[in-house]
């Protein structure tokens, strides 16, 4: 049997941080183009079924119109078993599309009792969401009824690392979901791929379909496998995402002032399929306004500037001169906390710049 896994696609986020250039609409297009490829990718390898593992779309912020979208994408590839899983972002709810919409004949959603769905080489057990949280798991409970068969689970959810946040989200033990037996097992939830972490693993995250943030950085996709009679699992990662978020970091020191720093950021050569957040950091000697100075960036895909410097001037030294400027710094500084630091510093720096 051959199969497609993917999670995490989250259809409709309104991508806030994106607020640049309406970036965010760019990369709700982007996410159909994913969709888009994937449904290719199934159409050209004849791929049996298609695992969608949680999280496929915002139920707060989703549109009928992408619904009717993903459904119409379905009905490309009629002689797939498409299979879905709601999750944490998207739960089976009275409300939900899940449950209002009249999906295509060869969709089935699971729901949040564990059911079975029985086909000719293959068992596929799935459990999933009715609400946003699910704290109680119920996949310990599942007992495989033909061991003989190919067994897959799917469902959306952690596996329980030492977060609290892990326990409010269907937490499960690693080791547990091994000594199930199934020869699959696709989950949803976690945003980073987990596929390759040991040998013969089987227990598997895609990551989220494309990116979402600067926190998932590196490449985004699905995976491909194929179960054969003998149970031998073979899987690989197919990227799919076209653009990749990255962090660079950028040095102010050898600058004089914030328009040679624009300068430069304008003037260098950027790859036209990232979206990168600019660190600054370093020692500087004027004043830096991130959000003043993304205005000036004519970069479409610089979309972030986060500033890590420091003031290049000794003000402990400064505050013990008799000067304008040493009495300015020494009545900030004598009200400096933990607390304020930040704010009592930036003061000190606009105050010398004016000076």
């Amino acid at each position: 049997m051959k199969f497609v896994h993917m999670a995490d696609m989250h259809f409709d986020t309104p991508f806030t941080q994106l607020n640049k250039n309406n970036l965010g609409a760019q990369r709700r297009l982007e996410q159909r183009e994913a969709f888009q490829t994937i449904i290719n990718y199934i159409k050209q390898n004849q791929i049996e079924y298609f695992f969608i593992c949680g999280d496929l779309y915002e139920h707060e912020y989703v549109k009928q119109s992408t619904i009717e979208y993903i459904n119409n994408k379905a009905k490309e590839i009629p002689n797939t078993k498409i299979y879905i899983i709601p999750g944490n972002h998207d739960p089976k709810m009275k409300n939900s599309y899940y449950n209002t919409f009249c999906w295509n004949d060869n969709i089935y959603i699971f729901g949040n009792k564990i059911e079975k769905k029985t086909e000719k080489e293959v068992d596929i057990y799935g459990f999933g969401f009715d609400q946003f949280y699910l704290k109680d798991t119920q996949i310990n409970q599942i007992n495989i009824e033909n061991p003989n068969k190919i067994n897959i689970l799917l469902t959306h959810g952690a596996i329980e690392g030492g977060y609290q946040e892990d326990k409010q989200y269907n937490p499960m033990k690693e080791q547990m979901l091994k000594q199930l037996g199934f020869d699959y097992i696709a989950l949803g939830h976690i945003h980073k791929p987990y596929y390759k972490e040991q040998p013969n693993q089987n227990i598997i995250y895609p990551g989220s379909t494309i990116s979402l943030g600067f926190d998932e950085q590196g490449q985004h996709g699905i995976i491909v496998g194929t179960i054969e009679e003998n149970k031998k699992l073979q899987i690989k990662f197919l990227p799919i995402d076209t653009k990749e978020f990255e962090e660079t970091i950028l040095p102010v020191d050898d600058f004089l002032s914030k328009e040679e720093l624009i300068e430069a950021i304008n003037q260098t050569i950027w790859d036209s399929y990232k979206y990168y957040k600019i660190i600054l950091t370093g020692n500087r000697t004027f004043e830096i306004e991130p959000s003043e100075i993304i205005k000036y960036i004519t970069i479409p895909n610089i979309i972030k500037i986060k500033n890590q410097t420091t003031i290049a001037i000794d003000l402990e030294k400064l505050a013990k001169e008799d000067s304008l400027k040493g009495i300015f710094v020494r009545n900030l500084l004598q009200q400096k906390t933990p607390e304020n630091e930040e704010k009592i510093l930036r003061a000190i720096e606009i105050g010398l710049q004016a000076m």
